[in-house]
């Protein structure tokens, strides 16, 4: 029986129209360029005020209102060009520092087709810094909006119009005190590089932010972005919009150009360059698709990549609902408490309602006289919100700090990671939890290191940089998982793998693998994601695929591939 569950969810649909309009593309450079704007004399009130404008600005209003902006940009008219955002002070002091302090020159920016309300614009720059010079060239967007105020258009302030990558507190720096280079070691030996290796881009940054300083490298001069230290940039955990790619986590600082080149130092890590090369193809073939690969005994981190090279690292600090795959830990609580037995009698019905939800399989299956092994072969939600009533609202985040190692906030990887949530919760909430719902939010790393632990009993803190490295320590678990529950699990999913939901991805992987499909619910999705999570000998690996559907026809064929592929 290979099904998997859902939980049933009520949303409300939003529908959103937008205008289009189109412009011809023209250039605005720092020597200057022809005012375009169109005459806003307007109506005027009986009072003789100028009369207030609503509604979205039009097609001219946007043309115009972007081609002033733009013009006086180039021109290094910090004031002018702020004074026609919602946000002078802000938009002032990021096109100042623009020149002062990024030491961006000759600037030329040209405007590409509106879309409604959106510009999109290239900008062609030259990076001067104590006389040495490079160009450089990126693409941005801004939008024009309508001030509540006086009802004139303007371009919304946010640091993306200036450079794409930039968030609040964020700024442009051009100088020589950044972080010294470094050059990334697989574990042997082989250099890794964003070039061959494009998932590891942020995870490259990550390490030179750590390890810069201490791998015996000197600094060169570049253009970066230097993080702030409030903001979205600087948080972490999870979020009440967690199930999107995420951009509020912790970000290292990012060299955009290089104007003189510093001199590396090494920095070794555990990633195994035949299986990040595997894990790398594997996704680029799938959109929104994140996997990481890992060693059971060790926690070694083996591989991690994303199909979107240039955004968020999902692989290790997404941060979304894990849906079934998160009935391993569920499980294993179950299985602790005696509440659940491998072969014993277990309900598994068509519904089961706690808290004033209403909970269904997908399909709306049932299993008639199942037992805990087929019900959770066949990932029945039902099954385990059946025993939520016997459950206290923080047993389930007791287990998965105890024994999983999760939501603790502690693990020292060597780069930024994010180490789960399982917040305490009651009600609807709770049960939902059981099965990877409610407020419960994971990402590839953790996914892989649960399953990592059911099947050795014991949770390795996942890490990319040796401890020996540097002398820090990594996270333990407060105990292990009672060994007759570690047993039970390790053969439910084995079972799983081989006769259950997991069994179609897994054939031929044989003989020692075990897995678990999932897929979870997002509010504005037409479709789940679809997660997937096994081992084979001593490699983990998990993955997900953000509005994939059924993770084990979606993730699934992902996990087997890497999996095969080894390390």
């Amino acid at each position: 029986m290979r099904k998997e569950v859902k939980i049933a969810l009520i949303g409300a649909a939003v529908v959103a129209v937008a205008a289009g309009a189109g412009f011809t593309a023209y250039a605005l450079t720092g020597g200057g360029s022809e005012n375009t704007a169109a005459s806003q004399g307007g109506d005027r009130t009986a009072a003789g005020e100028p009369k207030k404008e609503l509604g979205p600005p039009s097609a001219a209003e946007v043309r115009s209102t972007s081609g002033e902006f733009l013009a006086a940009w180039a021109k290094g008219d910090a004031a002018a060009a702020a004074a026609l955002t919602d946000d002078a002070e802000a938009a002032g002091k990021a096109l100042t520092s623009y020149r002062k302090d990024a030491h961006l020159t000759k600037v030329q920016l040209e405007p590409g087709r509106a879309s409604g309300r959106q510009v999109p614009f290239s900008v062609s720059a030259v990076a001067s810094y104590e006389g040495t010079n490079k160009p450089f060239a990126y693409e941005s967007e801004l939008t024009v909006v309508r001030d509540e105020k006086t009802g004139k258009p303007v371009v919304r302030w946010q640091p993306s119009v200036v450079h794409p990558e930039l968030r609040e507190g964020d700024s442009l720096r051009a100088d020589e005190s950044g972080k010294p280079p470094i050059k990334a070691m697989d574990r042997d030996g082989a250099e890794l590089t964003v070039q061959k290796y494009p998932s590891l881009g942020t995870v490259l940054d990550s390490l030179r932010e750590k390890y810069g300083d201490q791998a015996g490298g000197e600094p060169g001069v570049e253009l970066r972005i230097v993080r702030g230290d409030s903001g979205a940039a600087k948080k972490s955990g999870a979020s009440d919009s967690a199930d999107k790619d995420s951009d509020d986590k912790a970000l290292p600082d990012k060299t955009l150009l290089t104007l003189t080149k510093g001199t590396p130092g090494t920095v070794e890590t555990t990633i195994s360059a035949k299986a990040q090369a595997n894990a790398e193809a594997e996704v680029a073939k799938r959109k929104r698709a994140s996997v990481v690969v890992l060693k059971p005994s060790t926690g070694e981190v083996l591989a991690a990549a994303n199909s979107n090279t240039s955004g968020f690292n999902v692989a290790l600090q997404g941060s979304l609902a894990p849906g079934s795959t998160f009935k391993i830990v569920s499980a294993s609580m179950l299985l602790e408490k005696g509440l659940a037995g491998i072969d014993k009698p277990h309900p598994c019905p068509k519904y089961e309602t706690y808290g004033g939800w209403k909970f269904q399989n997908v399909e709306k299956f049932e299993i008639k006289n199942g037992t805990f092994r087929s019900s959770f072969a066949a990932s029945c939600n039902t099954a385990f919100i059946s025993q939520a009533q016997k459950l206290k609202d923080d047993d389930l985040t007791k287990q998965a700090q105890e024994v999983f190692g999760l939501g603790r906030g502690n693990w020292t990887s060597g780069v930024s990671t994010f180490d789960g949530a399982v917040p305490v919760q009651s009600d609807a909430q709770m049960a939902a939890s059981l099965i990877g719902q409610g407020g419960v939010r994971m990402n590839p790393l953790n996914v892989a290191s649960f399953i990592a632990t059911a099947k050795t009993g014991t949770f390795n803190q996942p890490y990319l940089v040796s401890p020996d490295v540097d002398g820090r320590t990594l996270a333990t678990a407060p105990r292990k998982l009672k060994p007759s529950a570690q047993a039970q699990l390790k053969e439910l999913l084995e079972y799983t793998a081989t006769s259950g939901s997991a069994a179609e991805a897994m054939s031929g992987l044989g003989p020692d693998i075990g897995g678990k499909t999932g897929s979870a619910e997002v509010d504005g999705q037409k479709k789940p994601n679809g997660w997937f999570t096994a081992w084979r000998g001593d490699l983990a690996a998990a993955a997900v695929i953000q509005e994939g559907g059924r993770g084990g026809t979606s993730s699934g064929p992902l996990v087997a591939a890497v999996l095969r592929g080894g390390a």
